[in-house]
């Protein structure tokens, strides 16, 4: 791939230190910015369990076109059309959940590939990235999120589809399909040895390994694991946690 047609996530992941990642849920303008001026390497936009719609997504891409941090979209399924749209809007990434087959992986990548490799229709919307559609393939990065038990007897198999970048662990959903706690997920023995073995198939094949990690401390250990991509707090967590600490100073409470 030519540098120039390298995505920023994609120029971040070639590093050999961790990324680091904050994640949008609701219709925020100034978020995605604040986690890049913090120094954040990339920013999540969640389409799933979030309050967004494909033009609060695409305003979001628009305003932080220009800065150096990459930008994902999380999915709740491999629908070509949704895909499409945020790719379209300049999303360096999708991240697809509840990916529990080499079938539906391989149907996420398809969704991101013009014909006659897949079945993305052509429709940029962004002058700045061109018209050139290997380009815009070549600047696509596509993680399957392995986040049920289901998933875990065939990772060999999903690791092995053609066009994936990594695997995108879900700790919650995760645990509750292992029936545990989904509090403080990763800390659970059983829980943990899933997302070593995740991590492991991912590696053996040559992909990358992402993570919700939820907080510092958990994206710590995480990235002692070797994981590579590690999304720390949503927008509304950091928000918290500031306006915890700052009423804390007032107060000295």
């Amino acid at each position: 791939m030519a540098e120039n047609s390298a995505s920023n996530l994609q120029r971040a992941l070639g590093r050999a230190t961790p990324i680091w990642g904050g994640w949008i849920t609701g219709p925020t303008l100034l978020g995605p910015e604040e986690f890049a001026r913090a120094g954040y390497d990339y920013v999540g936009f969640d389409a799933q369990h979030g309050y967004l719609d494909d033009a609060g997504i695409a305003r979001a891409l628009r305003r932080i076109e220009h800065l150096p941090i990459g930008t994902v979209v999380r999915l709740p399924n491999a629908d070509a059309a949704p895909i499409g749209r945020v790719l379209d809007a300049g999303a360096d990434a999708v991240v697809i959940a509840m990916i529990e087959s080499a079938e539906q992986a391989a149907a996420a990548v398809a969704a991101t590939r013009h014909q006659p490799a897949g079945i993305r229709s052509f429709g940029p919307l962004r002058a700045d990235l061109g018209h050139d559609p290997a380009a815009l393939e070549s600047r696509v990065s596509v993680f399957a999120m392995i986040e049920t038990a289901a998933a875990l007897s065939g990772l060999a198999e999903i690791c092995a589809v053609d066009g994936l970048a990594g695997l995108y662990v879900g700790p919650a959903d995760l645990a509750l399909s292992m029936g545990v706690d989904v509090v403080g997920a990763t800390k659970h023995p059983a829980v943990l040895d899933a997302v070593v073995t995740i991590h492991r198939a991912a590696t053996e094949a040559g992909l990358v390994t992402g993570i919700h990690a939820g907080d510092g401390k958990t994206g710590r250990a995480m990235a002692k694991l070797g994981i590579r991509m590690i999304t720390l707090a949503a927008e509304s967590q950091a928000l918290r946690r500031g306006a915890t600490e700052h009423l804390r100073e007032a107060t000295g409470r």
